[in-house]
């Protein structure tokens, strides 16, 4: 009995630090995220295409980043771009900005100029871990900095899954720019003008998990799949020495209030539930517009509804740019 008993006991032992093993190589697997996907070889002539100025931006915390900016291009009679407005647009894990400006570019250049990037350990930017919209956030700030040394005064944020997570906790960290005094260098020269961060006037978050173990869930077989993706976030933090749900949608998506935002999610999407996504709906301050796309996967609701997709979006774009620029007057 005691030497079954011992045994049963070592089987746990064994189990519980396989468990461990596995955990922290699927935490580093989630932080390593692959910088370029094999299918993007393939978008090069549209890419091209596309034209625009491929550009290098500073992060907040000094990391060099890839970017392309693409010029507004009107075409819609009842729209005229200004040039003080701009579109960031941010990708999720895994792969560039490539494919998103591809597939989205050609219709949101049609409200604003487009800047592209390149999150950090992405596409051509510096080496990095991904955070998921932790430290992202210092990638969204460098790239605001950089319009806004351009001229750009006010800018809509647009992610996709992870990049939506990012949009949500940018806003939320840094504010959506309209108290003057939160970036200004005190260590500047005083006579050396800085230019204005760019105001965030609006929010498209597409695919966005409310919270990082929900992503996880449906990756975890056997049971009790949300303690095992909570182990799994908690080796994440340990490697990063931070924890990445600090910044997580369901956390913070409650400071947005006064940015409109536009969630848009899937009703087949198999990492983002329907329910998941209702939950980060109803987080979400009053006025958020929520549009749950019947039959699309995870971020397949342009190829889905692509003439509904441009047309809600540019509409709330464009009612968000419109209200900035009278408050402006």
């Amino acid at each position: 009995m005691i030497r079954r008993s011992l045994l049963a006991a070592g089987g746990v032992v064994v189990s519980i630090a396989t468990l461990d093993v596995l955990t922290r190589r699927v935490a580093r697997r989630l932080i390593d995220a692959p910088r370029v996907l094999p299918e993007e070889a393939a978008l090069r002539p549209a890419l091209d295409a596309l034209g625009g100025e491929v550009v290098r931006i500073r992060a907040r915390d000094g990391l060099r980043l890839s970017a392309r900016w693409l010029d507004a291009e009107p075409g819609d009679p009842d729209w005229q771009p200004d040039p003080h407005e701009a579109i960031l647009l941010l990708h999720g894990w895994s792969g560039s900005i490539a494919p998103h400006l591809v597939e989205y570019g050609p219709f949101l250049r049609r409200t604003a100029g487009v800047l592209g990037l390149d999150s950090r350990g992405h596409g051509d930017s510096d080496e990095s871990v991904t955070t998921f919209g932790l430290r992202e956030v210092d990638d969204v700030a460098g790239a605001l900095s950089w319009l806004g040394e351009r001229g750009v005064e006010r800018v809509a944020l647009v992610g996709m899954s992870m990049g939506g997570m990012t949009a949500i906790a940018a806003v939320a960290v840094l504010g959506d720019g309209a108290l003057a005094g939160p970036d200004v260098d005190t260590a500047a020269p005083a006579h050396v003008p800085a230019a204005r961060r760019p105001r965030i006037v609006a929010v498209v978050a597409d695919s966005v998990s409310p919270d990082l173990a929900a992503v996880a869930v449906p990756l975890v077989p056997g049971p009790a799949p949300r303690m095992v993706a909570g182990r799994l976030f908690d080796a994440v933090s340990r490697t990063l020495g931070a924890d990445p749900r600090a910044t997580e949608p369901i956390r913070v998506v409650g400071l947005l209030e006064g940015v409109p935002l536009l969630l848009i999610s899937g009703d087949d999407d198999p990492i983002v539930r329907p329910a998941a996504a209702r939950r980060l709906a109803a987080a979400a301050p009053p006025g958020t517009d929520h549009w749950a796309v019947p039959g699309a996967t995870h971020r397949g609701a342009h190829r889905s509804e692509p003439a509904e997709y441009e047309a809600r979006t540019a509409r709330h774009l464009r009612a968000a740019f419109l209200r900035a620029r009278e408050a402006a007057l």
